[in-house]
């Protein structure tokens, strides 16, 4: 059985979501520790949702509560949030619903932004993450990869994400009111991960030229060579800052990259180098510390800045804004500001959605009756095998009775074979095998849990392996 617990900005603050997604690198374990029916499970973490996908071995009819009850506790144990809190947060997907709404996530339509461009990287790279954890199963596989053809799917042949969709882009829209010509502003981006590489790019393309990378992981030197820009050493990250018209931070660390001391030391740093007095905090808001020089000038003096914040956890302290003439724009205030789906995009990706989660709905509830036919074709054959040993010992030389015998078995194989499918579609599947088990005396084994994607489920014109390269 597949389940999923899931807390996004349309049920959780960000204040959750932040602390939940500082855990998810270690939740895939814990979580699979967590219970004994818990074979399998793949987080999804972004700066708008947590997600945790299960599967759970429960056997037909049981409930799977105290399985989900634990997997509450471990997401909430590791995180430091209480299991009443999450438990009133999360929402539960279930079943063939699961399919449906990790498909609709990948493909952008449950995000901030509807359409954004990065989903579905980040959909995959939880599930490659799992792998390495030795968490996933065949089940989990066959979702995610769905998934990941889903979205493409949905990105060819609707209008959504065709326009660069991104949080980042957004924020940038945000921005235009403040700022009069992209070619003039000097850009500091900090972060060489998740969103760097679209922060730059939409950035370029509104004409910003000068652009400057810092990296606290110090892989600043090898994304600024790649993409020709100026990397920012440590020893001059604070005078950078200050010297920004722009920060854009978009980092995974789990600790604050901009704050109020960083941009004052920076001011500070620039002024003593220019022979000024530094303008560095809002008047009323000095320290002893900062009040030597920082009040030598106007506040409306002090240069502009915007610093927008796309990390999650946060990657800008909230006391930035005491800096005079410093603007913060978070991922709440982005969120207030998305703007509405376009309808006629959205139902087509919905229907291309919709459509491939029912699929894979039927080709779960078929491969639930996998191993009962197999066991019911292993159990044709072999009396048809001996029959046709005996024919031969009997003189079958021209093969006729052979043949006849293979015709008979597949006569009578065949309409077993479509009942199980119509049994299966109509969510039937234990009457189908109790009819086996009372004519034939059949009961199948267990699916293996080395089986992988059913041969035939890829039958899509544009399917491919979700493995490519983004």
């Amino acid at each position: 059985m597949l389940i999923c617990l899931t807390a996004s900005h349309k049920n959780a603050g960000f204040d959750m979501l932040e602390r939940l997604s500082a855990s998810s690198e270690h939740a895939g374990p814990r979580l699979t520790d967590g219970n004994e029916a818990v074979r399998g499970a793949v987080v999804v973490a972004t700066c708008n949702r947590y997600e945790a996908y299960l599967d759970l071995d429960i056997p037909h009819g049981d409930s799977p509560v105290e399985a989900v009850h634990d997997a509450i506790f471990a997401v909430g144990d590791i995180a430091g949030l209480s299991t009443d809190e999450l438990r009133s947060t999360f929402d539960f997907v279930h079943g063939n619903a699961v399919a449906g709404h990790l498909f609709s996530v990948a493909a952008g339509l449950e995000s901030v932004v509807v359409g954004e461009g990065e989903i579905a990287g980040q959909v995959r790279r939880s599930l490659e993450h799992a792998r390495a954890d030795g968490t996933t199963t065949p089940e989990l596989e066959r979702l995610f990869q769905r998934a990941s053809q889903t979205s493409r799917k949905v990105k060819n042949r609707t209008g959504i994400g065709h326009e660069g969709r991104s949080l980042v882009r957004l924020a940038l829209d945000l921005a235009e009111s403040r700022v009069t010509d992209w070619s003039a502003v000097r850009v500091l981006l900090v972060g060489t991960g998740r969103y760097a590489g679209a922060s730059l790019a939409a950035l370029r393309d509104r004409g910003v030229v000068d652009v400057a990378v810092h990296s606290v992981s110090g892989r600043a030197s090898r994304f600024a060579a790649n993409h020709g820009i100026e990397a920012v050493s440590n020893a001059d990250y604070a005078m950078a800052a200050a010297g920004a018209d722009l920060i854009v931070t978009c980092t995974t660390v789990d600790h604050h990259v901009v704050d109020r001391d960083l941009l004052v030391l920076g001011r500070t740093e620039l002024a003593v180098a220019a022979g000024r007095a530094p303008v560095a905090l809002l008047p009323g808001r000095e320290s002893s510390a900062d009040a030597a020089g920082a009040t030598d000038a106007s506040a409306d003096d002090a240069p502009r800045q915007l610093v927008i914040d796309l990390g999650l956890p946060r990657n800008v302290a909230a006391d930035v804004v005491e800096v005079a003439g410093v603007e913060l724009l978070d991922l709440e205030t982005i969120k207030i500001h998305a703007p509405l789906e376009e309808f006629g995009s959205t139902d087509a990706a919905r229907e291309i959605v919709d459509r491939a989660a029912r699929n894979f709905g039927r080709v779960a509830e078929e491969l639930d009756l996998a191993p009962a036919v197999v066991a019911l074709r292993r159990h044709v054959f072999d009396v048809l095998d001996a029959e046709i040993d005996r024919a031969r010992s009997r003189g079958d030389d021209d093969g006729r009775t052979e043949a006849a015998l293979r015709h008979m078995a597949g006569v009578l194989l065949h309409t077993p074979m479509v009942r199980s499918r119509e049994y299966a579609r109509a969510g039937d599947q234990q009457a189908w095998l109790d009819g086996l088990e009372a004519i034939f005396g059949i009961r199948p084994e267990a699916p293996s849990a080395t089986s992988g994607i059913a041969e035939g489920e890829q039958g899509d014109d544009d399917a491919r392996p979700a493995a490519d390269a983004r």
